[in-house]
């Protein structure tokens, strides 16, 4: 699982010509599934994500998480994530997963998500979006499940 993490002061998506959400201050996110990724590692990847400390305290210092600022979230499927550009100019996409795989665990993602703040807005699996967003930062993070797994080693 990829996931793209923005600090937003704002952030809609718009679905054939109408917006289908927003969200004020908060994480606008774009989730790449991969055919091997779980409902584990799922729920492993949005309790860091909504733990994350990167907005600003009284001192300036990147200190609060989602909750602390009463932060949204605004999720995005986003199977691009997944391009393979190794050969050739027109990328793969064989290691995102199926859409029937993928999508139940996107749903799922945004259930979770609403354990952790109080309003998560979505896009439409498999639409065609635009998106709109001021990131504010400009603060950008990528997590990917297969880093963020992996055992600590005894170096860092």
């Amino acid at each position: 699982m990829k996931i793209v993490i923005q600090r937003v002061t704002r952030a809609s998506v718009t679905i054939d010509g109408k917006v289908e959400g927003e969200i004020g201050k908060g994480f606008m996110v774009l989730v790449g599934i991969a055919q091997t990724d779980t409902q584990e590692i799922a729920d492993k990847m949005i309790s860091k994500m909504c733990k994350l400390r990167i907005f600003e305290d009284e001192q300036g210092k990147t200190n609060l998480s989602l909750a602390d600022v009463g932060g949204e979230v605004m999720m995005i499927s986003q199977f691009t994530l997944y391009a393979n550009t190794r050969r050739g100019n027109r990328p793969s996409f064989i290691e995102a997963g199926a859409p029937d795989m993928a999508e139940p665990l996107y749903e799922h993602m945004i259930e979770e998500c609403g354990k952790y703040v109080d309003h998560v807005a979505r896009g439409r699996f498999g639409a065609d979006m635009k998106i709109d967003l001021l990131n504010d930062g400009p603060f950008t993070i990528v997590m990917d499940s297969d880093e963020m797994l992996m055992p600590r080693s005894n170096n860092h």
